[in-house]
């Protein structure tokens, strides 16, 4: 249906297979696992997905095939795409899952994690940087793991490559956090009932404000950190070390907030996340939630169903106890076992 579709079953019995298969045909890959083959029934040879989406008036059809034998096939409104980022942008959607309440309290690569699943799926240019600087980071650490290997002006090869790419990722992450941090703020202000402040704020490895620029200040950071990566066997400079810095009124929340601050952080930027892409793409994305709203109190569940009135919503939850106090009213319901998906 139009509005929210609520799969209802035991654990283990498919339903988040439903949800990763939407976002599959989102960003060209599972939410759960980095390996197509553990996305195929152990018994089974292949697996295939088909979607049909509509976008400002026009039909969309998806197709994804994982073959054990031949590998991934996508297709778009059947012609085949040769690069994942021909994919990004057909299907808007956001992931709001149990793991993401931890985005706040866990590591700067989750944070980065999150700009980066953002960035390219609303900028395909963004995608393709990134993956040309992962590429360039990866050839370069190997370098230095065998310096043995490394003749004249091969790394400084490497380093203009990196400064290059590297520029592109950092302005486009500046121009992200900067538009997220002023939707963040509000709907913050909102949950909290102006109690609390929520600040985010891009904290680039590399000083974008830097007087020779982002390039020269990558360059110089890659130069004055050579020794050491050569002795430790990794590059230790460039917007791979990225990371968010997140406070409630002047206060770090990733090291002080208490669980509830950080659930509720972790809450208003998903919710910036899916306000941001409707005020990008004049249209409201697909929200997936998987299991989520037992993770939350009834104030936070309350908000989050506000979200969900204008765009369709794929839920899934193990009973429909609660729902109803929750606030979903206006629903479809199907029921998941073993594997199959049944309306009520």
């Amino acid at each position: 249906g139009p509005g929210i579709n609520l799969i209802v079953g035991e654990n283990a019995q498919g339903n988040t297979n439903l949800l990763e298969a939407i976002f599959y045909c989102c960003f060209g890959r599972s939410h759960r696992t980095s390996r197509d083959k553990e996305m195929i029934a152990y018994d089974a040879p292949q697996a295939l997905i088909r979607l049909e989406s509509v976008r400002t008036d026009t039909l969309h059809e998806l197709s994804v095939r994982l073959s054990q034998a031949e590998g991934r096939r996508i297709k778009a409104d059947g012609l085949p795409l040769t690069r994942i980022g021909e994919l990004m942008g057909l299907l808007n959607c956001v992931l709001f899952a149990p793991e993401h309440l931890s985005i706040v309290k866990d590591g700067p690569a989750e944070r980065r994690r999150f700009m980066d699943m953002e960035l390219s799926k609303n900028h395909p240019a963004y995608y393709y940087s990134l993956q040309r600087y992962n590429a360039a980071l990866k050839q370069r650490n190997a370098l230095l793991k065998e310096p043995d290997r490394i003749g004249p002006g091969m790394l400084e090869t490497w380093d203009e490559q990196l400064s290059a790419l590297g520029e592109e990722i950092v302005m486009d992450r500046c121009e992200f956090i900067d538009g997220l941090s002023t939707i963040a703020y509000d709907l913050h202000k909102s949950i909290t009932g102006g109690r609390e402040r929520l600040e985010i704020v891009y904290e680039p490895d590399i000083d974008p404000e830097d007087p020779e620029g982002i390039y020269g200040a990558m360059l110089k950071a890659l130069d004055r950190s050579r020794a050491e990566d050569l002795r430790r066997g990794f590059t230790s400079a460039g917007p791979h070390r990225d990371d968010i810095g997140i406070a409630l009124s002047g206060i770090d929340v990733r090291t002080f907030g208490s669980q509830g601050q950080k659930r509720t952080a972790a809450l208003s930027l998903k919710l910036s996340e899916l306000a941001f892409i409707r005020e990008l793409k004049e249209e409201a994305p697909v929200l997936i939630l998987d299991d989520v709203l037992s993770e939350l109190d009834e104030g936070r569940q309350q908000l989050l169903m506000e979200s969900m009135k204008d765009c369709q919503c794929f839920l899934t939850c193990t009973s429909l106890e609660g729902l109803k106090r929750a606030g979903l009213g206006n629903m479809k319901v199907f029921r998941c076992k073993g594997g199959e998906m049944r309306p009520e």
